[in-house]
Parts: structure tokens; C-alpha cells; sequence
């Protein structure tokens, strides 16, 4: 087990925005975090990266704040680095040579269908583009938790499948635990395990 949250909640400026939530991730493990707009999705996500601390409950994450990655919604891009430059970018902070970055970064970018827009800045990008750029960045320094929210949100449906297939495949050869957090419960579909936020006092894990 890498990550036990239990009974997690979250207050802000005295409202709850996340009450009483509970999973276990053990490595390998794949799950989407589903909900309404509004209903926590994103306050999970930052408690499990660590980027939030909870105001009650427990969590027990076994891991270095390096192995865990968060790729939030809005794109978080450069704007003055290439896409290449972009998801070169958490390699090139570890240490990794610009060649060897470059090439990882290249075999990422082209599994999410970007094999074309290496020297394109991002206000040359899609929403959607730009979002991949991020994952792809993301998946280059090989995390051993990902949490993304709503990766698929500026995606269209051939675009969104392929990359959660991407992600998912991913995970799965890596053992990285993967977390989606998406309103969509096509995308939520694709994963073994949903973390359903439907109101403040109806959360649960189904596996």
C-alpha cells in the first residue's frame, strides 16, 4: 500500500468542500474520483498530492513528494517554452541531460498524438493540446502516483479515449497509481475503481 486516506475532510473559509472521504491505492492501482462540479473532485486531488492538508482524518502516503505528480485541469504550460520545451521540463529539473529529456519527452508527447507539435509554443496549442503537453511532461519523469484531473475535459471523444488509454496503459506497465478525477462517467467507466462524491454525506470507494 502506498497511500491510506481515511475519513478525509476538508473546510475552507468555513464551508466543507470535502467530507469524510476514504480508498487505499496500492501501486498499479487505477481510479477515477467522480462528481458533480463543485463536489470535492479537485480538493481530493490536491490532499492526496499533499498540496492541501486536511482539516480532519488521516492520510498515510508512503511516498517522496518527487514520486507524486498533479496535472491540474487549466493548462499549466510555459508560455514561452516550445511543447517540447514544456514537457521536457520536469526532466530537465531532475538533472536529466536535454538529449535523453528530449527523447523521453518526444515517445510521451507521441503516445497522446502529439508527434507533430514539438516546436510549437502553447498559445499555438488547443486547450486540449495543451492538456497532453502536460501529461505527456508529467508521465516523462515517471511518477509513482499521478493525479489528473479532468484530463479529458477540452478533449473530444476519439481524443479523450486515447488518452486514457494512454494513461491507463501507463499504469499499468509502470505501477504507477493512477487517479482521474472527471465528471464523465464514460471516462470513469474505463477504471476498476470510482470514487463517488455525490454530496457531502454520500461519498464512497466501489471496486
Amino acid at each position: 500500500m502506498i497511500l491510506s486516506a481515511a475519513n478525509v475532510s476538508v473546510s475552507l473559509g468555513g464551508r466543507v468542500v470535502l467530507d469524510e472521504v476514504s480508498l487505499q491505492l496500492a501501486a498499479g492501482d487505477q481510479a477515477a474520483v467522480t462528481g458533480r462540479s463543485g463536489s470535492g473532485k479537485t480538493t481530493l486531488l490536491l490532499v492526496l498530492a499533499g498540496l492541501i492538508a486536511p482539516s480532519a482524518g488521516t492520510i498515510d502516503l508512503r511516498l517522496k513528494p518527487d514520486e507524486i505528480v498533479y496535472v491540474p485541469q487549466a493548462p499549466s504550460l510555459v508560455p514561452e517554452l516550445t511543447a517540447l520545451q514544456n514537457a521536457t521540463l520536469g526532466l530537465r529539473i531532475r538533472g536529466i541531460a536535454p538529449a535523453e529529456a528530449a527523447e523521453h519527452a518526444r515517445e510521451h508527447l507521441a503516445s497522446l498524438g502529439l508527434d507533430d507539435v514539438d516546436d510549437a509554443l502553447p498559445a499555438e496549442l488547443s486547450g486540449g493540446m495543451q492538456q497532453r503537453v502536460a501529461l505527456a511532461r508529467a508521465l516523462a519523469v515517471g511518477p509513482r502516483l499521478l493525479l489528473a484531473d479532468e484530463p479529458t475535459a477540452a478533449l473530444d471523444q476519439t481524443s479523450g479515449g486515447q488518452t486514457i488509454n494512454t494513461l491507463s496503459a501507463y499504469a499499468s506497465s509502470t505501477a504507477t497509481a493512477l487517479v482521474v478525477a472527471t465528471h464523465d462517467p464514460t471516462v470513469a467507466a474505463h477504471f476498476p475503481a470510482q470514487v463517488a462524491i455525490a454530496a457531502r454525506t454520500d461519498q464512497e470507494l466501489v471496486r
